[in-house]
């Protein structure tokens, strides 16, 4: 990242004042991760060599913009009013961004990063400290919550949702790496990860407490302390359920959801999870 020498101990230092203490030099220092954040070259989590590190002051930064804002009335769309904290209003975009939002009602927060190529069907919903990466597709009525991480090339199918990763601020954002499909419905959540390549079918729900069953290589996924569930690369998930040993359970025929990889993506696989060109 190319942040300003100074910028997380300063963010880190006025994160700890009280409320009464910040003044127009915390608003500004805040400012300035915003315009970062949205330049992409802060970021809540980044890749590593060795997997994705946490940016805690990044974080720490956004909570502090819940305490320097004050509740203002936005600009009004049609006969609708909004009110939200001064901090964190809606982006606006230009031409020269190079993003496509439709209208229909979808909102970006201050402080998202939306790359070049990216397209943004309504409504969405960007919130703040979110990265998409270039040439994404965010389909109607899909949530990349706060701090969540999208790489490149995935497409986000309707109301798909990434939940919010704020706090604890060491907590691990939802992050989903580039070439990932997410099918209608889905949902992710809690820090999960989902590798390179892979696709979710409609209606599958990642979270910290459900065990992923990979049928073909005979092994589970699940979060283990602080180490979240990670979905490998290039794996096709579906929902599925598993049969309950009690035995009243399993006199009532009682099953619980559970995510199953059924396959590793191949060429067919690859045909049916490619973005459509047209659209751009």
């Amino acid at each position: 990242m190319t942040v300003r020498d100074g910028l997380p101990a300063q963010l880190e230092a006025y994160h700890a004042l009280p409320a009464e203490a910040l003044g127009d030099e915390a608003r500004a220092v805040f400012a300035e991760l915003l315009d970062a954040l949205e330049r992409g070259e802060a970021r809540a989590a980044e890749p590593t060599a060795d997997g994705w590190r946490v940016n805690g002051w990044v974080k720490k930064g956004i909570l502090l913009g819940f305490r320097l804002g004050r509740v203002v009335a936005t600009e009004p769309a049609g006969p609708l009013s909004f009110l939200d904290k001064d901090t964190f209003l809606p982006r606006r975009f230009s031409v020269g961004d190079g993003v496509r939002v439709v209208p229909g009602g979808t909102a970006v927060r201050h402080g998202a990063h939306v790359a070049p190529g990216v397209i943004v069907m309504p409504p969405a919903y960007v919130n703040v400290g979110a990265y998409v990466g270039e040439n994404s597709l965010i389909d109607s009525h899909a949530l990349v919550g706060s701090c969540a991480q999208v790489g490149r090339r995935v497409h986000l199918s309707a109301a798909a949702q990434l939940g919010g990763v704020l706090e604890p601020v060491g907590a691990l954002p939802v992050i989903v790496e580039d070439d990932v499909l997410v099918g209608g419905n889905c949902g992710v959540y809690e820090g999960t990860i989902v590798g390179r390549r892979a696709v979710l079918g409609s209606g599958v729900i990642l979270t910290g407490s459900v065990t992923v069953y990979d049928v073909p290589r005979k092994t589970t996924y699940r979060r283990q302390g602080d180490t979240p569930l990670r979905i490998p690369e290039g794996a096709v998930v579906v929902p599925g359920s598993r049969r309950l040993g009690d035995p009243f359970a399993e006199r009532s025929g009682l099953a619980l959801y559970t995510p199953v990889i059924v396959k590793y993506r191949d060429e067919k696989t690859d045909a049916s999870a490619a973005l459509e060109d047209a659209l751009r």
